[in-house]
């Protein structure tokens, strides 16, 4: 057994948090403890738990994982999960490298060949979405997720739902499936009537049609709609998604592999959703790292469908020139074909970090700032 020698962390551009770890036979994996707009407080959990975790057995991932979350007495959180992802991320890595096989043959093999994807279009304020659809196409996606608005008041005029079905309705035109984010954006009496509009237009799912906290609300929509209803990117671990798996309210679950704990987390998780017949899409408009553990669970995951990548997304396109290619020797295991990119065959997490240009921007990264939104009347909308 060989014990960890070193943990360190990497905040990059655009606005990525790396991990690698590194045992004292000098193996190492990378993770990814991304947590959008909350940089500073990761990297804080960070610094503690590379206190308490420098020595431990390198092998023993579930063992640290039931340190991190029980020994600390307050439990979960975005936070600590996303710390402790990142973590358990690598020490996954790690091991597969070690023992010169991909990830997922750790976890009971492949149970497919390839992975759907699909890709972002729109942005935070969704326009343009037809010539960025047949911008995707051309770069073999035939599914893409969009917002679904703009802001939106608590009670809005009607009026403001209109571009959403016109929006999709475009977008279908193209041959293309399309996911609508609600990102949380709208409130009961709004999503109500949006889902109800959507339907005849058949989105192929609906995210988050309220935020995650309001569990007696998606439960109701979710008998009101004929709509597959997804979120998860909000919930942090299998406690955090038991009821809405016992309130039959969720029919595609969407953690985050970078929030909800690594891919110790995510695999239970994903066993849970597969017992109440939900389906797997990871959420991940993160960096090449969380991508590529995400990849490694659809290769193994029977109720996977499909993973989100954040292949030009404008938070990347707004920050600058770095994008999922940018830290990786091999750009190609991103290359999309026919809608699927083909299962990671490397080692580990199936791909190759630059080191080089990770330190390199690490030096002078600065951190990516939340967003928001605000009315007319100057009050905050949700974003």
């Amino acid at each position: 057994m060989v014990k960890i020698k070193s943990i360190e962390y990497f905040r990059v551009l655009p606005r990525w948090l790396f991990v690698k770890v590194c045992d004292e036979n000098d193996n190492h994996g990378w993770g990814e403890s991304t947590l959008e707009g909350h940089t500073q407080a990761v990297e804080g959990c960070l610094d503690a738990l590379i206190q308490r975790f420098r020595g431990f057995e390198a092998d023993d991932i579930e063992h640290l994982w039931q340190c991190a979350y029980r020994l600390g007495f307050y439990r979960g959180g975005p936070v600590l999960m996303s710390a402790l992802s990142g973590i358990d991320i690598a020490l996954w890595d790690l091991k597969a490298r070690r023992l010169h096989v991909p990830l997922h043959q750790l976890l009971g093999g492949a149970v497919r060949d390839k992975v759907r994807v699909y890709a972002w279009i729109g942005g935070d304020r969704p326009r343009d979405v037809e010539n960025a659809a047949k911008a995707r196409i051309k770069q073999g996606f035939n599914a893409v997720k969009m917002n679904a608005t703009e802001d939106v008041d608590w009670l809005d005029s009607p009026r403001a739902l209109e571009t959403s079905v016109e929006r999709l309705r475009v977008v279908k035109a193209l041959g293309m499936d399309v996911g609508l984010d609600f990102h949380g954006r709208l409130h009961k009496p709004m999503a109500k009537q949006l889902a109800k509009a959507l339907e005849p237009h058949c989105p192929l799912f609906i995210e988050e049609p309220l935020l995650s906290e309001h569990a007696e609300g998606i439960k109701q929509l979710s008998r009101l709609t004929t709509c597959p209803i997804a979120l998860g990117e909000r919930l942090y671990s299998r406690w955090d998604v038991k009821r809405f798996l016992e309130d039959t309210s969720v029919d595609i679950l969407q953690p985050d592999i970078s929030h909800c704990g690594g891919i110790s987390e995510i695999r239970k998780i994903a066993a849970m959703a597969e017992a109440y017949d939900v389906a797997l899409a990871p959420h991940c408009p993160l960096g090449p790292i969380a991508l590529a553990a995400c990849m490694q669970i659809a290769m193994c995951t029977p109720n996977f469908v499909i993973q989100e990548m954040s292949l030009g997304i404008h938070y990347n396109v707004e920050a600058g020139e770095y994008d999922i290619c940018d830290y990786i020797q091999d750009r190609a295991v991103w290359d999309v074909k026919d809608g699927y990119v083909e299962g990671l065959k490397g080692i580990g997490l199936g791909i190759e970090v630059d080191e080089e240009e990770v330190r390199k921007v690490a030096v002078n990264a600065v951190v990516w700032l939340p967003k928001g939104f605000k009315g007319p009347d100057g009050s905050i909308r949700e974003w």
